[in-house]
């Protein structure tokens, strides 16, 4: 498969089958992500693999977090749930913070972005499915997630991906045409 038709094909996954990521398919994943590019060959990423027991407490403090933000929203909150709970793999990312270096700061944060493409790439041809979260369910934005995950100081939470086996095909999305989206000066 070209890499054309790989970028045409990977697509945000919420529902999964019930069955656990293997360690080596996760192992590949973890791999592919930290050939992203990155300023300085710096590597400011950090991975928090959450999964079994883990992972049952972080539903907890999702569920906790998502009561909170939206009390008068009970729907919302469950049908959040319903995707985190059938979600075998949840994969935290944080990018390095250099005191006093705020550009070098933000740089860090887009390698992290781009290595969780990568994943996002190398999760089709693993047969998985995956989708990057930061707000609601991905907790990026609230305390408690750096607390669960024992991050330091110096670390920003970019994003939370939940992984695993597609349970049904996900329709193809549209994309506007790149000329839409571009000028040539």
């Amino acid at each position: 498969m070209s890499a054309f038709d790989v970028l045409k094909q990977r697509q945000a996954v919420r529902n999964y089958e019930p069955r656990e990521v293997e360690d080596d398919k996760i192992v590949r994943l973890l791999e592919a992500a930290t050939w992203a590019p990155n300023d300085r060959l710096r590597e400011p990423w950090h991975f928090y693999v959450i999964r079994g027991e883990a992972k049952q407490r972080y539903v907890q403090m999702a569920t906790e977090y998502l009561q909170e933000r939206f009390p008068t929203k009970p729907h919302l909150v469950k049908e959040s749930l319903a995707v985190l709970e059938t979600t075998p793999l949840v994969i935290t990312v944080t990018a390095d913070i250099v005191p006093g270096d705020e550009a070098s700061s933000e740089d860090n944060e887009y390698a992290a972005a781009c290595a969780i493409h990568s994943m996002w790439l190398a999760a089709k041809e693993l047969g998985l499915g995956l989708v990057w979260r930061t707000r609601g369910v991905g907790l990026v934005r609230d305390e408690r997630l750096s607390r669960f995950i024992g991050s330091p100081e110096n670390k920003k939470i970019i994003g939370t991906v939940f992984i695993g086996y597609p349970a049904a095909e996900t329709p193809a999305t549209n994309r506007k045409p790149y000329d839409e989206k571009t000028t040539w000066l």
